[in-house]
């Protein structure tokens, strides 16, 4: 069993790997350096808890069981989970963070003595304190991780749900989150404690139900950023370094990172965190609207345009995701340098469905990072492209965003794709994006329809090349 001391000296040492974990992955460049460097960071925390069980002779087999039952899970699922259905395994991840949260809350509340907390209806004051923040973040972040995974998946609707009075019920519940934590402390009565858990599991749900589609990239950083808290309050309570220092490192930079998106998407940040406060009815869906003619091409097309065009600029999206064409993209693009065109890639904050998801596809395309620009370094390069390629990409590219104030995307920073001589927009068909409306781009005078499998048609386009 290792001292309290030398526990703590390497609990410290995983926590300045985190740090450098996070530091790596600020940039694509580093990011393996920094995926390093929070695997090593992680190992030396299993090992130092594990070399801090009291009881070695039973408490390390159990542990070992189930560390053991849940790699093997995890392992098993890294290892078949697409690239598309990564939302939705980050969201079912922060789930089971939130979940665990709470299991050590409850386990810290019913048994004081095996955490030193005190004893039962004795419980230190401050560990109280930190035991029902870490509960109840943890609670929220549990039942609002699965509806965000439920809106990913597309078993519930990606359209907000909203009922009248929803704003002042959720005020209601977060004030009675405070008076029953409040309470809890005065009178540390187990039934209160399960009452505080039941709210902070209803309102989780409350919350995240009335955002649409078009914010799930923040709501997976901003819950991402709960189970962070959820950690640190439950580090406090286990007095453990470990935690406390990654789970303040994963809430602050999830916090800082759903800023920096809502600031990309023009949406207030108080408006995510608190459940959609103020949004508007989403409006001007495709079904709602007359169809409109387009003008549809082939490979042949596409390649024809492309081959007398001098710079190309690639929007990938979702259905590249969805399409796995990410390499078929690479090889376009190479015999396109061949043929001396200058080729860039444009990717908005949030095209897919989180956070970098593009980046990380292109990156497993062996994609040059110099290749590669946010929106606002490219978007200004549009109006002297010849050639826009739209593989999948919608309502990041949607001109609406700045045309019509009663659209759910208003105000959305989008790329100015239109402003290009020609654009070619690979799709399956006409059907809305995630925010659910109509794309006007679809219709320019500009945009040629390649309807067809992102995949095939990028490997058909090459052939024409």
């Amino acid at each position: 069993m290792l001292s309290a001391n030398l526990s703590a000296i390497f609990y410290l040492i995983s926590g300045v790997l985190f740090i450098l974990a996070l530091r790596g992955l600020s940039s694509p460049e580093t990011s393996r350096q920094g995926n390093f460097f929070g695997i090593l960071g992680m190992i030396i925390a299993i090992t130092v808890t594990f070399l801090s069980i009291g009881n070695f002779s039973t408490g390390f087999v159990v542990v070992l069981i189930f560390l053991l039952i849940g790699g093997l899970i995890g392992a098993f699922i890294a290892y078949k989970i697409p690239m598309t259905a990564m939302p939705e395994l980050v969201a079912g991840f922060h789930s089971l963070v939130g979940l665990a949260a709470v299991f050590v809350a409850i386990a810290a509340f019913l048994n004081p003595e095996a955490f030193n907390l005190g004893s039962p209806g004795n419980i230190k004051l401050g560990s109280l304190i930190e035991m029902s923040i870490g509960a109840a973040v943890g609670a929220i972040t549990f039942s609002g991780s699965i509806i965000a995974f439920l809106k990913l998946q597309g078993i519930m609707s990606g359209s907000p749900i909203t009922f009248k009075g929803q704003h002042p019920l959720n005020a209601l519940i977060l004030i009675s989150i405070i008076v029953l934590t409040y309470l809890l402390c005065s009178t540390q009565s187990s039934n209160l404690f399960w009452i505080l858990l039941a709210v902070s599991f209803l309102i989780g749900f409350l919350l995240i139900i009335p955002i649409g589609g078009a914010d799930m990239p923040v709501v997976i950083s901003m819950l991402n950023s709960y189970s962070g808290w959820a950690a640190a309050g439950i580090g406090f309570t286990l007095e453990n370094t470990a935690l406390i220092i990654t789970g303040a490192l994963v809430g602050s930079s999830g916090a800082i990172l759903s800023y920096i998106m809502c600031k990309g998407m023009n949406r207030s940040f108080f408006n995510v965190i608190l459940g959609g406060f103020g949004a508007t009815e989403q409006s001007g869906s495709a079904q709602n609207k007359e169809q409109r003619p387009v003008k549809s091409g082939n490979a042949d097309d596409a390649a024809f345009l492309m081959k007398n065009a001098s710079s190309v600029i690639i929007v990938p999206g979702y259905g590249m995701a969805v399409a796995q064409a990410q390499h078929a993209l690479r090889e376009m693009v190479d015999t396109l340098k061949k043929n001396d065109i200058k080729v860039s890639y444009a990717i908005h904050p949030v095209a897919g469905r989180m956070p970098g998801h593009m980046n990380v596809l292109l990156a497993e395309a062996n994609v040059p990072y110099d290749e590669v620009f946010e929106l606002e370094e490219i978007n200004n390069d549009f109006a002297n492209a010849d050639v826009a390629f739209v593989i999948g990409a919608n309502d990041v590219t949607n001109p609406v965003a700045k045309t019509d104030p009663q659209s759910p995307i208003y105000g959305m920073p989008v790329l100015d794709v239109e402003k290009c001589k020609s654009v070619l927009f690979v799709k399956r068909s006409l059907s809305p994006g995630y925010a659910g409306i109509d794309n006007d781009l679809f219709y320019k005078e500009n945009t040629l329809m390649l309807f067809a499998d992102a995949k095939k048609m990028t490997e058909d386009i090459t052939k024409n090349l």
